[in-house]
């Protein structure tokens, strides 16, 4: 029998852990903070005195249009900018009001004109402290009216410091870059390779929760902020400390199995040796969750942070196009799923983690080390939510302070469709979940398409509680 750890000990492990995690706070403090100042110095930032209008010009399929001249009339006089590298300009205003933005056409590169020249000098209304911006999107000579792209639309800055300018989807509404076709396209194709590719994202975000729920029965509400975690490190990583996007995706993985290791080590694995119930568990991943959004909020702002910078160019593949972006995503999060299928099927490591899930008493009773899965079963669940936390941010083109916590509700439906404790059924549920995401904007506003897959989650519980491969249990 293995002795029990002596009371100091135990005291002495939990103050080491308590503080590893201030040095890891105050090591995220310096990194967030002295990077941000630097970045603010390169932007506009809104505050009492400033509103900030940004403005794009892109040419869909091509990328961003750089030395493109801007002109901004407004109550405040006329002001010129020119776009960068990455075919944005931003201007700062210290007059309220009405501002009507003009680009040069003649500044455009050879051979290509704007898509709705009627709409050139378009008004923006633009309040202090506040964001606005407008996408200008470019096409080749000819080729005006043609479906290359979203439409351009203003947005207003809803909050201070919004920097909603159009190059990532509106807010964090999971619009991907994929879903809206170009010329030459299919509709029903592309929606359905949208589909497919923001499941299979979203399978490998959401793994993660289904493994932790398998093993200690526990709905993880704190998950949505692991996949932030995982979009704003890469963010961090590669716009910041100038790292490689591979390695920014590492090093995003890491962070996430760190963070995983802590949370087991700290708090759950305590309240499990104390029998705290499931119920009360949850609840401590909601506050969690709660605390993990002001802290994103606070150190990184509302503004959208695209993890790398300009659009990246589409690939025209038979009757529908994809991005480079997406082709690595969705390569990276296959060979992920794949080996972790692999690993709970051939592996002896896999074959104690589906013990555990299928009876943890049992699984003690045959020499299996139930906490040691338990807490790699944590480690992998927020290295898998990190990593596709980072994925879908390419995706989607950006990630933001809530991008995990939008995302949520979408991960449990697919959980739940697919089978709870069912990591296959993660996957099958996610894809199903993307496809009906898609699909349902042929016959629904856009904004409703996350409504129509949670109707459909409504359904298959009213009908199959179980999932689609989870297996039905006894109650009582």
């Amino acid at each position: 029998m293995r002795a029990e750890a002596s009371p100091d000990r135990t005291v002495a492990v939990r103050r080491g852990g308590a503080a590893l995690l201030l040095l890891l706070l105050l090591a995220l403090t310096t990194t967030v903070v002295a990077p941000a100042a630097r970045a603010a110095a390169a932007t506009c930032t809104p505050d009492e005195a400033t509103a900030c209008l940004h403005v794009t010009v892109t040419q869909p399929g091509t990328g961003p249009v750089a030395g493109a001249r801007v002109t901004v009339e407004g109550p405040g006089g006329e002001t010129e900018a020119t776009t960068d590298a990455s075919g944005r300009a931003s201007v700062a205003l210290d007059a309220p009001g009405d501002h009507t933005v003009t680009v040069d056409e003649s500044t455009l590169p050879a051979g290509t004109v704007l898509r709705d020249p009627a709409a050139n000098a378009v008004t923006i209304p633009v309040a202090l402290g506040r964001a606005a911006g407008r996408i200008f999107p470019v096409v080749a000579a000819g080729a005006e009216g043609g479906d290359s792209g979203p439409a351009p639309s203003p947005t207003d800055g809803t909050s201070p410091g919004d920097d909603s300018t159009g190059t990532a989807p509106a807010d964090e509404t999971g619009e991907g870059t994929e879903s809206s076709a170009g010329p030459g396209t299919n509709r029903v194709a592309q929606l359905v390779l949208a589909g497919l590719v923001f499941g299979v994202l979203l399978a490998l975000a959401s793994l993660g929760a289904n493994l932790i729920y398998g093993t200690t029965g526990l709905s993880n509400f704190a998950h949505g902020e692991l996949v932030t975690l995982g979009g704003m490190t890469a963010f961090m990583a590669v716009q910041w400390w100038d790292l490689p996007l591979w390695l920014g995706i590492v090093v995003a993985t890491l962070v996430g199995a760190a963070v995983g290791w802590l949370l087991n080590r700290l708090v759950f694995a305590p309240l499990r040796r104390r029998g705290v119930g499931i119920t009360q568990q949850m609840i401590v991943t909601i506050g969690l969750a709660l605390a993990g959004l002001s802290l994103f909020l606070f150190f990184f702002g509302a503004q959208p942070a695209p993890v790398v910078s300009g659009i990246s160019q589409r690939i025209q593949l038979g009757p529908v196009q994809i991005s480079g972006q997406s082709l690595l995503s969705v390569a990276v999060a296959l060979v992920v799923l794949g080996a972790v299928a692999l690993t709970l099927s051939r592996t002896r490591l896999g074959r104690a983690t589906r013990a555990v899930s299928d009876n943890p008493a049992l699984a003690a009773a045959t020499g299996i080390k139930v906490e040691t899965i338990i807490g790699g079963v944590w480690v992998v669940s927020a290295a898998l939510a990190s990593l596709g936390g980072v994925l879908l941010a390419l995706y989607l083109n950006s990630t933001r302070f809530n991008f995990g916590s939008t995302l949520l509700l979408l991960m449990f439906a697919a959980i739940t469709l697919g089978g709870l404790g069912s990591p296959l059924g993660a996957v099958v549920g996610a894809v199903v979940i993307g496809l009906v995401v898609e699909l349902s904007t042929l016959v629904l506003p856009s904004d409703m398409r996350y409504a129509s897959a949670l109707v459909i989650l409504i359904l298959v519980l009213l009908i199959r509680p179980q999932g689609i491969l989870g297996r039905a249990e006894r109650i009582g």
